[in-house]
Formats: structure tokens, C-alpha cells, sequence
């Protein structure tokens, strides 16, 4: 199960309703932060995400992204966490990202390494990867993607048993793509497994106009997070700020037809009437949504 938390989902700044940005992403086992705006460590224990993440993922160097890293790293180290931690940034802002850990924190009881990615480098882990892409916010930033790598076919225990095919460690032979001899008759995989199947995919725009690379990155998608800063009202000033409208949002999720969307990012002015921006959203991709803090959503398999 991938398990996707919203700690964090106003723009530039909180409101009594909504911390500054920050997501939080578990998947088997292993999780990750997406930004870590001001205050975030005290999301993490309002809503029980735990802090044994090791990986934390910045999308751009304004204030609202990263300014929570001081405060969440001395809270790890006072809580005796020894475990390394890279913190992922786009190029250009290693050393801002750098001056941020050395913030405030005399001495570190555990090792952090800050990292540069640039559009389509990808950090690799067990059966997934974070892919970063380009943006367009004005400054240097990036996206993310968490993609898994294609899973094998379904194996048909029926078709294997009329094959004369015993129960056991044949069965995980041909799963894995290996012949096996039977009777001195050989079996193939293809006759027992089905075609490849793809994993999952969930895509973070941070701050961004909407961009072709969004849609190409998150074509097919299981969730698209994509800011939506404002409603169409203010489009205009979207477009000066190199922000989004939920407007904007539905189309590129209509355009890469993910299965869902979901807003974040949103101005102080619709703070407390979000469903200006879902309604608005929805009139053109009805499968959308404005996050909440403490929203959490999870994503299964789709077969």
C-alpha cells in the first residue's frame, strides 16, 4: 500500500487551518518527505506519520518548502535518531538546503548529505524510484515522481496444475520468467504468466504553471498532486506568479487521464471555502479534490 499524508497544504503561508507544505509518503515499509515548510515537525506528530524517513525531497528554495528542516532535524537528533538523512534539492540550491541543516542546530548526532537532481535524474530504491522533472516556478524547481517498476504478470495456478506442474518452488520459477522441466516436458512461463503489469505512479508538482512536463510525467498516474494556488478569478496573477488555477490543474489531469487529482497549495483568500476550487476543478476533471492537513489517501494495486 502507498499511503500519501497532506501535513502541510497552504501557499506561502499558514492559516489557522493550514500549515505551509509538506506530504508525507509511505510505501511498504519506507517513507519519505515531500518539502518540509515551516512548522512540519509538529504536523508529523499531530498526525502520527513517525520520523524514521531518511530521505526528504525539496521542490524549490522558497521559504514556504524548506524552512521546516532546522526545526525537524534537531527534533531527530534530540530524540536520539542516528540513522543518515539526504535531503534532495534542484540544482542550485545545495547551499541554501546546506545553510538551512547548520541553522540553529549547534551539532548533528546523526549524518545529513544534501543532494542536487536535475530534470530526469531519478533516486533509485528497492522496486521504485523518485523521478525529478522540470518546472516552471521562475526559479529552479522541480517535480517528483514516485514510479514502481513493472510487476510480473498474474500467474494462472489453474492452467499450471493441468500442466502437471506440483505446487512449490516450480510455481516461483516460472513467476520469476524460468522454464521448468515436467514429466520431461518443458513448461515456459508464457504458458502460466500473463503480460507484465505496471506499478504505481504518484506525482508532486510542488509550485509550478502548468507545464507539457507534468502531463508527460504523470500520464496514467494513480494521483496527481498538483498546487493549485488560485481560482480563475485570478488568473492572470497565476500566470505572473508562476503559480496554477484548479482550473489549469483539471486540464493536465485530463490530459495524462490519472486516475486522480488533488489539489494543494491553496491561497489564504480560499482557506476556509476550499470548494470554490474543487468545484471548479471538477467541472473539468471530476475526479478532483482540495487536500486537506491530516488527508490521507491510499493507493492500492489496480488489478
Amino acid at each position: 500500500m502507498i499511503r500519501v499524508r497532506f501535513l502541510g497544504t497552504a501557499a506561502s503561508r499558514p492559516t489557522v487551518g493550514r500549515n505551509v507544505s509538506g506530504i508525507a509518503v509511505q510505501r511498504e515499509g519506507e517513507s519519505f518527505l515531500l518539502d518540509c515548510g515551516e512548522g512540519t515537525q509538529r504536523q508529523i506528530m499531530r498526525f502520527g506519520t513517525g520520523f524514521s524517513f531518511c530521505h526528504i525531497f525539496i521542490t524549490h528554495g522558497h521559504a514556504d518548502h524548506f524552512l521546516g528542516l532546522p526545526g525537524l532535524l534537531r527534533t531527530m537528533g534530540l530524540q536520539g535518531r542516528e540513522d543518515p538523512m539526504t535531503i534532495y534539492g534542484p540544482a542550485g540550491t545545495r547551499e541554501l538546503l546546506r545553510a538551512a541543516v547548520r541553522m540553529g542546530i549547534e551539532r548533528l548526532a546523526f549524518p545529513v548529505e544534501v543532494r542536487s537532481l536535475r530534470d530526469g535524474d531519478r533516486v533509485a530504491f528497492d522496486g521504485w524510484a523518485v523521478h525529478a522533472y522540470d518546472v516552471d516556478h521562475g526559479v529552479a524547481a522541480v517535480g517528483y515522481a514516485l514510479v514502481e517498476e513493472m510487476r510480473l504478470g498474474r500467474f494462472d495456478v489453474e492452467m499450471a496444475r493441468s500442466l502437471g506442474v506440483p505446487e512449490g518452488p516450480l510455481f516461483g520459477q516460472l513467476h520469476r520468467g524460468r522454464p521448468v522441466e515436467v514429466d520431461g516436458r518443458v513448461i515456459t512461463p508464457e504458458e502460466v504468466v500473463g503480460p507484465p503489469r505496471p506499478g504505481r505512479k504518484v506525482v508532486y508538482t510542488g509550485d509550478t504553471r502548468p507545464t507539457r512536463a507534468t502531463g508527460a510525467m504523470a500520464m496514467g498516474a494513480d494521483l496527481l498532486i498538483h498546487e493549485a494556488t488560485f481560482g480563475s478569478e485570478e488568473k492572470r496573477r497565476a500566470w505572473e506568479t508562476r503559480h496554477s488555477t484548479a482550473a489549469e490543474a483539471a486540464r493536465v489531469a485530463a490530459q495524462a487521464k490519472v486516475k486522480r487529482l488533488v489539489l494543494t497549495h491553496v491561497s489564504a483568500r480560499y482557506a476556509d471555502a476550499p470548494r470554490v476550487l474543487e468545484n471548479e476543478a471538477r467541472a473539468i476533471f471530476p475526479e478532483s479534490t482540495v487536500a486537506r492537513d491530516g488527508l490521507e489517501i491510499e493507493i492500492g494495486y489496480r488489478d
